[in-house]
């Protein structure tokens, strides 16, 4: 039985190659050069600060947030990691690989945030949005290597701007449905209290989502981590490089020192995003009954304004 490779074969890998080499990347490298300029200013600064603060304070940093988002388990749960990393020799590298892991949510973060309150407030943009997500989400994240290094270039920067594309989608999804689900009901009140556009949005829709908003930005966190390891292969530093060397070399025990490393570093941050989303779940409880208490009083012929909605958040 005839299948369609028998009646035509089409030269995809050629047209991809046509459209990157023969197009995009001479036209257009210089810009996407440009444009890697925030990013490698943010993480040098960004691993220079770590770098320079000592170590101990780091880790009493850490620790303090620790124990004030998620308990006292943790807080000793990151007191003896981070010891163990610096015992082991891994700190300057495990630095470094937070200074990227941060540089990538940052900049995730003020990309994905935006996004997903156009899509959730336009169903024509979040249209447009979904399958673009779906791509980014599902390409494999090795694919993305050959055309970055081919616009950015390799180093530390072009492996950032690659885990940005690789981390975004989950912030954009997640902001995007933890708006479309604050209740009808508080945005009618809102309404009700003569609340413009900005006011519904920075004074009601935000805060009742930032639980889900979190949620994404730890997901976004967790691939962060993931993806940077992975950019070792194009010249990114860090853990990732412990890793891949590691694996060059067939030193398993390196390989493992930079595994466990970013496995310590993996749970601290998981651990503390989800516990800074379990008190937004707090606030968002308070301001949905100080909305739901504003709706009441309406109800019963009294009146008020956006700017009591905004004293009661």
């Amino acid at each position: 039985m005839l299948s369609p490779a028998d009646l035509a074969t089409l030269p995809f890998d050629d047209w991809v190659n046509a459209f990157v080499r023969g197009w995009l990347v001479p036209n257009f490298r210089p810009a996407f050069r440009a444009a890697q300029v925030p990013v490698t200013l943010v993480l040098n600064n960004l691993n220079a600060f770590l770098l320079f603060v000592p170590m101990l304070l780091t880790t009493a940093a850490f620790a303090a947030v620790a124990w004030r988002v998620v308990g006292s388990g943790m807080a000793i749960f990151t007191l003896v990691g981070f010891a163990f990393i610096d015992m082991i020799g891994l700190w300057p590298e495990t630095m470094t690989t937070l200074a990227m892991i941060l540089t990538s949510v940052i900049f995730c973060a003020v990309i994905g945030i935006p996004l997903g309150i156009l899509s959730a407030r336009s169903d024509r943009m979040w249209k447009v949005m979904r399958p673009v997500l779906d791509i980014m989400q599902t390409i494999p994240s090795f694919v993305y290597l050959v055309p970055i290094v081919m616009l950015f270039g390799v180093g530390m920067a072009p492996g950032i701007i690659a885990t940005i594309i690789f981390a975004l989608p989950p912030i954009v999804r997640l902001t995007n449905l933890g708006i479309r689900n604050v209740r009808s009901d508080l945005i009618e009140a809102a309404h009700a209290f003569g609340s413009t556009g900005w006011q519904m949005l920075w004074d009601v829709q935000i805060p009742l989502a930032l639980r889900t908003i979190m949620a994404g930005l730890n997901q976004t966190l967790m691939l962060a981590l993931s993806m940077v390891v992975i950019t070792a292969l194009i010249g990114a530093g860090g853990l990732g490089l412990v890793v891949n060397t590691g694996l060059g070399r067939l030193d398993v025990g390196g390989a493992t020192a930079g595994g466990v490393g970013i496995v310590i570093l993996a749970i601290v941050l998981d651990r503390i995003t989800q516990g800074l989303a379990e008190k937004a779940k707090v606030g968002r409880v308070s301001l949905g009954r100080s909305l739901l208490g504003l709706l009441r009083f309406q109800g019963s012929g009294g009146s008020g304004s956006g700017a009591q909605i905004k004293k009661a958040g």
